[in-house]
């Protein structure tokens, strides 16, 4: 099934992102992982691609494990940095061959030794995987705006464009203050994008990690969640504990302001994720 499908429903649609290991002996440990992500109800499962293609492999045959096992959409991600047109075209083949019809399509991030290829943006790869099949096409976005965009308006222009290619559905890049994601589809609404945005909501449970990663996205800690990791930064169970208590309650907002699609990024955490899924056991179904 496609996602933009599931996403046309008139009920809440819960989504779980993993990322499948860049070494080979963690690698038979990854269904594992997909199993106690499908118990928990997942409407489809997203799968990460590693920088410069590093887990394109396994990517696939995660997502491949994930339907054919389950019987649950996946959603398959493919960067695009680096990539030649042939690259591209082989990986769409593979993707058709194994019954995946959902891509996230993604430029990547750039290497330090990045050479310009035929692609530059992810709109350039939407448009080659639409012209190659009938895929579901979702992409990413930034309700803070992207790290290399300077306007927030010219970043609302590049994502406009995105849908106008075939963008089908898209996916927030993790936020912590939900009034940043309502502004967010304010501006969307706004440019005249009328695809679905599915908020990225992330669990904490590493504060010295997730203020790195910021740093890096350029993501905005509001001064109460810097509170929560201050007090609890050097104990791992309370700083876990008051992550799922956050994430759920981030959750019972968006949700309770009309919201109906939530997409969990895991980390590969299944008991965490379990965790905020039985706090809001009646409010997800």
């Amino acid at each position: 099934m496609k996602i933009k499908e599931l996403l046309a429903r008139d009920q809440i649609t819960f989504s779980c992102e993993i990322f499948p290991p860049k070494k080979e002996l963690e690698f038979s440990g990854i269904h594992k992982i997909v199993d106690q992500i499908h118990d928990l109800g997942a409407d489809f499962i997203s799968v990460t691609y590693g920088a410069g293609g590093s887990t394109s492999k396994k990517t696939l045959e995660v997502a491949s494990y994930i339907q054919d096992t389950h019987h649950t959409p996946a959603l398959a991600h493919l960067t695009c940095c680096g990539a030649t047109k042939e690259d591209i075209a082989r990986r769409v083949q593979e993707m058709k061959a194994r019954g995946i019809e959902n891509v996230l399509a993604l430029r990547g991030d750039l290497p330090q030794d990045y050479v310009p290829g035929p692609y530059t943006y992810a709109i350039e790869l939407i448009r080659d995987i639409k012209a190659q099949g009938d895929f579901c096409v979702g992409a990413a976005c930034y309700p803070e705006g992207h790290v290399e965009c300077a306007h927030k308006e010219q970043d609302i222009g590049f994502l406009k464009e995105k849908v106008e290619a075939g963008c089908d559905f898209l996916t927030t890049q993790m936020f912590f203050d939900n009034n940043v994601y309502y502004n967010f589809l304010y501006r969307v609404l706004a440019a005249g994008i009328q695809v679905p945005v599915i908020p990225g909501i992330m669990p904490v449970i590493n504060a010295k990690q997730i203020k790195r990663s910021c740093e890096l996205s350029g993501t905005v800690l509001p001064p109460r969640f810097k509170a929560i990791a201050d007090k609890f930064a050097e104990d791992p169970q309370a700083m876990e504990q008051a992550g799922i208590a956050y994430a759920t309650e981030q959750i019972i907002d968006l949700i309770a302001n009309g919201v109906k699609y939530i997409h969990l990024y895991t980390m590969n955490r299944p008991q965490t994720a379990a965790k905020i899924v039985a706090n809001l056991s009646h409010i997800l179904r």
